[in-house]
């Protein structure tokens, strides 16, 4: 009996697996196990809805990001981001770039920078020649479109996100709309351009009735980032449209799951880009501590012109000087920086094209957009007043119809009269186009 008793307590103790755990461990296993299906389903389902953005592969030997600008880069991350108007959601080359951008992630404070290159800063292209900054993207999708950044601006972009403008819309609209302090030579424009998005999207909107900070929709806000023709004229628009941006980013940072669940739905569809599903992954994990820093616009020096073969151009003054001052705002002093020689011979193509120019005497050319500090949508600063003319094409190929606005109509003792294209409305030296009358050939 001894013995049997013996062996059977050998038995118990040889007993192995889940029944012989305690309560506390058994709890803990099943808790543990349920969050990790949990987080399995939940990779699966994100990872279903990043393929249904559009993603490509670059040639990063086209890329033009040399061995110097890739050192300076360390510790940050430079992206592309290109805002296209496509009617039919085409993402890539064919499509104008509307909207240029620079965002600077600093990897360490999690700080992001924004800069907008004015569309029609006069910049070299892939083939040698000078053109409009949106001609690259135009001409060879996103790839031809970072190479000209990087080739002008020894940076180091790998990465883009393409926007449909359509997808602005649903953004806004899935946030709750954003705050924005509307002028009152902007709220005929705001309406104006908003009857044309609606036409185009089938969506509908109510008009903007007064002035003031105001929520505005989808489609208001995106006709706001659309307005061109007052004072200041486009880089007032790149403006507008960095402040639209920083209002969706903190909006976002509070969005709720069932709010990002419908941005995804809805806008990943619009969105073409090369970063890979591990890559979204691994930023996407630290995107609620982003910090939105500083926004600004390039070139800081500037001066326009009608130039033949080119049309409406921002000429920077220098290109070399401007460059250096974006490496300053960008990396801060840590990084000593002094112009390339591919800078340095761009600069000089661009002198002798343009000749030698004094930058428009203009505080505004200096002006950078802090956060959180909301002191740049207060309409009291302006660009460039008085001397931007609306003319000419992009290149000799593809008339650029952005600048096809009303010709023929502004008068005034400016001198903007005629109907010509290329010389036709001076909207800011006195021949203005009526607050009430928009683009419908191409601002949407």
């Amino acid at each position: 009996m001894a013995k049997r008793r013996r062996r059977y307590r050998r038995g118990r103790r040889e007993k192995r697996g889940f029944s012989s755990w305690s309560l506390g461990k058994k709890i803990g296993a099943i808790f543990g196990g349920t969050l990790a299906l949990v987080a399995a389903a939940g990779a699966i389902l994100l990872a279903s809805k990043l393929s249904k953005m559009e993603t490509t592969v670059l040639n990063p030997e086209k890329l033009n990001v040399s061995k110097e600008a890739r050192e300076r880069g360390t510790g940050y991350l430079n992206v592309a981001l290109f805002g296209v108007d496509s009617r039919d959601n085409k993402l890539d080359e064919d499509t104008r770039s509307d909207a240029i951008m620079v965002a600077s992630l600093n990897r360490e404070t999690l700080e992001v920078k924004i800069v907008s290159v004015y569309r029609d800063t006069l910049l070299e292209q892939d083939d040698g020649s000078l053109n409009k900054a949106n001609a690259a993207y135009s001409f060879g999708g996103p790839q031809e479109a970072i190479a000209m950044l990087n080739k002008n601006l020894d940076l180091d972009i790998e990465h883009y996100v393409t926007v449909n403008f359509n997808a602005m819309i649903d953004v806004i609209d899935a946030v709750g709309g954003v705050e924005i302090d509307v002028q009152e030579d902007e709220v005929q424009l705001i309406n104006g351009y908003s009857d044309e998005i609606m036409r185009v999207t089938g969506k509908t909107s109510q008009q903007v009735q007064a002035t003031g900070v105001q929520t505005l929709n989808g489609i208001q806000a995106t006709a706001y980032s659309r307005i061109r023709y007052t004072a200041g004229d486009d880089f007032k628009r790149a403006e507008r449209q960095r402040v639209v941006l920083s209002e969706i980013i903190k909006k976002l940072q509070h969005a709720s799951l069932p709010q990002i669940n419908k941005i995804i739905d809805k806008v990943f569809p619009q969105v073409s880009t090369n970063f890979t599903i591990a890559e979204i992954f691994d930023y996407a994990k630290d995107a609620f501590s982003y910090k939105l820093g500083e926004m600004t616009g390039f070139p800081f020096d500037k001066t326009t012109d009608t130039l033949n073969e080119v049309g409406s151009v921002v000429i920077p003054v220098t290109l070399e000087d401007n460059v250096i001052q974006l490496h300053k705002f960008l990396y801060g002093n840590s990084v000593d920086y002094s112009p390339s020689s591919t800078v340095a011979g761009i600069n000089g193509k661009i002198l002798s094209k343009a000749g030698d120019r004094n930058a428009d005497s203009n505080e505004m050319n200096q002006e950078i957009m802090k956060q959180p500090e909301e002191t740049y949508n207060n309409g009291q600063y302006y660009y460039n007043q008085g001397t931007l003319e609306n003319t000419g094409n992009y290149n000799n190929s593809n008339t650029d119809t952005s600048q096809q606005y009303n010709q023929g109509t502004g008068t005034g003792t400016g001198g903007g009269t005629g109907g010509n294209q290329s010389g036709g409305t001076d909207v800011t030296g006195g021949g203005n186009a009526p607050q009430n009358s928009v683009d419908q050939t191409s601002q949407y």
